[in-house]
């Protein structure tokens, strides 16, 4: 099984030879992966290598060749793509309803919305929106409802196996379980990601490393906005 970061090169180095006749350089290969070095891509390309998913031709730059591509990725070239809605949220001006994805039951790999700006501690900035669709396994989450991602920022999560960079899959829905970890909307402006917490007349959300304090709120500060389902991490 290929890791996250596998499958998008695999995918990135498929489209630009199908396209363009010609493999992408390593620059173009981690800007597309968002890495910081070309040793990411190095040990990338190793591991899709020794799978047997490439092969490197022997004394040509830039010569690299797909051998197979991955079962869910051959089938989902023949389905129709899913659909991906995108959340409207503009700075100052939050959009307090998180619209996602909802899985397609002919596919093995759902394409969710991704954001950035969530983040785990308590200073909060408003969510912005990415152009970015991030790969999920239809295995990771239901047919029936919607979903989208979330890059993690902060630490306070930690004790709960969240960290800093983490990708979240979130289940929309306006109601959660008490302990459930969710997405909150608070105050119509700030989106944290914490344990919720019912204690009597009020409402806490709690964080998972002991730096932080709880939050405790009148119920009607808080909106759910989705709960956890999953996560992915690269290495």
């Amino acid at each position: 099984m290929l890791t996250q970061k596998q499958y998008e090169l695999l995918t990135f180095i498929d489209s630009r030879l199908k396209s363009a006749g010609v493999s992408p350089s390593f620059d173009e290969m981690k800007d597309a992966l968002r890495l910081k070095s070309k040793s990411g891509i190095h040990r990338l390309l190793t591991g899709l290598e020794e799978r047997g998913f490439i092969r490197r031709l022997p004394h040509r730059a830039r010569a690299l060749e797909v051998l197979r591509l991955p079962e869910n990725l051959e089938e989902s070239s023949r389905a129709p793509t899913p659909t991906a809605f995108a959340a409207q949220v503009t700075l100052n001006n939050f959009c307090s309803t998180l619209h996602g994805a909802r899985a397609a039951v002919s596919v093995g790999a759902v394409q969710l919305p991704l954001y950035c700006g969530i983040t785990t501690g308590t200073s909060i900035e408003t969510l912005r929106k990415t152009s970015t669709l991030v790969e999920v396994p239809a295995g990771m989450i239901g047919r029936d409802d919607e979903y989208y991602a979330l890059i993690v920022e902060g630490d306070s999560m930690v004790e709960a196996g969240i960290l800093d960079g983490d990708t979240v899959l979130i289940r929309r829905c306006e109601r959660a379980e008490n302990g459930a970890i969710v997405v909150s909307l608070v105050d119509g402006r700030e989106v944290t990601l914490k344990r919720l917490r019912r204690k009597g007349a009020s409402i806490a959300l709690e964080p998972a490393n002991g730096k932080y304090e709880t939050r405790i709120f009148c119920p009607d500060r808080v909106k759910v906005q989705g709960v956890l389902v999953g996560l992915l991490r690269t290495y």
